[in-house]
């Protein structure tokens, strides 16, 4: 049975645990981590009484472990990843995975002298519907990829941002584009693959915050397929919503944080009805959580294969953060490969700075 620790017990932590329990004999939970104490052994109790450690050092000089899972806040996963690297033990880590483009590209570079891989949590990719639309693709049945939208309509009010690491560039690294509507386009991103262009838009309207508190964009791939992506944490009425628009069929799904078959529909296109009866053909009510992903996680291992989402994956979505934080605050489109080392948006992905920031 592999051996598992979870580094910081907030409340994704939970997600985390249930998707270790559910796992079963595949894989057990043995290490707690957290700064403070109470809050670790709290947790502890809860989940069946595993050991407690002041720190990641603590935990990885006195267990033998298969994977830590890093569910701190954003600015500590990078330096905890990397330590876990050091000691080859693989990584399963919450978005956003790093604060930067240059952070992930240290995280590559560390895990090619590691025995242990690094894993991004996106686990909408993982979801039963995703895993059948990306075959149905793959098979040709969908014909060519026209459209595609991606809205992540969150709502957020003040008091959320009173937790001191939220809403600021050192410490979360971006607003609802690198902490919330990053699930929805990255699984996005999974289906469509490599985009192109970017051309974006971002403000501060309402939330006291050094980010932004919605984006938008409008991004080109490089099969030609057109999308849009909005990303805001001011809508009252939440939604998460993803749109493909196939030659042979629309293809959508309006859910919130996580998805079964029930939230997706597919319309297809006159004559090509056998898109619809083979959609219908799996059905599942498995929800698009850590589970699935852990599953998959736990299956590459098993085969020593590299675990999804690999960080080659992980880099082609924060580079469209980066793109998209780039073309917003510019006002100019972004390619993909345009921003490397000599881009102020590879260090941060403020840049140049956000066009509100004197107001504040």
């Amino acid at each position: 049975m592999r051996r598992a620790a979870i580094v910081g017990t907030g409340a994704i932590a939970t997600s985390h645990a249930e998707a270790l329990r559910a796992a079963g004999e595949r894989i057990e939970l043995v290490a707690v981590v957290d700064v403070d104490e109470a809050r670790a052994n709290a947790f502890a109790d809860e989940w069946g009484g595993p050991r407690v450690y002041p720190s990641l050092a603590a935990v990885l000089d006195a267990e033998k472990l298969d994977v830590v899972h890093v569910c701190t806040p954003p600015r500590a996963h990078v330096p905890l990843a990397l330590e876990s690297l050091a000691a080859d033990v693989n990584v399963l880590v919450e978005k956003p995975p790093a604060l930067s483009l240059s952070e992930i590209d240290t995280l590559i570079a560390a895990e090619r002298d590691s025995a242990g891989r690094v894993a991004t949590v996106f686990q909408h990719r993982f979801g039963p519907a995703a895993v059948r639309l990306r075959r149905m693709m793959a098979e040709g049945l969908l014909g060519r990829s026209m459209v595609a939208k991606s809205d992540t309509l969150w709502y957020r009010g003040d008091a959320y941002f009173d937790v001191p690491w939220r809403g600021s560039w050192d410490s979360e690294g971006g607003g609802p584009t690198m902490g919330h509507g990053i699930h929805q386009f990255d699984m996005m991103l999974s289906i469509l693959g490599p985009w192109q262009e970017i051309r974006a838009i971002a403000a501060r309207q309402a939330r006291d915050v050094a980010t932004e508190d919605v984006s938008m964009a409008l991004v080109t791939f490089a099969d030609g397929t057109v999308a849009s992506v909005i990303n805001s944490v001011l809508s009252p009425r939440e939604t998460s919503q993803l749109r493909f628009d196939f030659e042979h069929a629309t293809v959508e799904v309006e859910h919130l944080y996580g998805y079964t078959d029930a939230h997706w529909t597919v319309t297809p296109a006159p004559g090509h009805d056998d898109v619809a009866d083979r959609w219908r053909e799996e059905q599942s009510g498995v929800v698009s959580g850590h589970g699935c992903q852990l599953a998959a996680f736990l299956d590459a291992l098993d085969s020593g294969e590299t675990p999804p989402v690999t960080m080659a994956d992980t880099r082609n979505t924060m580079e469209f953060i980066a793109a998209l934080y780039a073309s917003a605050f510019t006002g100019t489109a972004v390619k993909a490969g345009q921003i490397g080392p000599d881009s102020p948006f590879y260090a941060t992905m403020e840049g140049i700075g956000a066009p509100w920031a004197n107001a504040r």
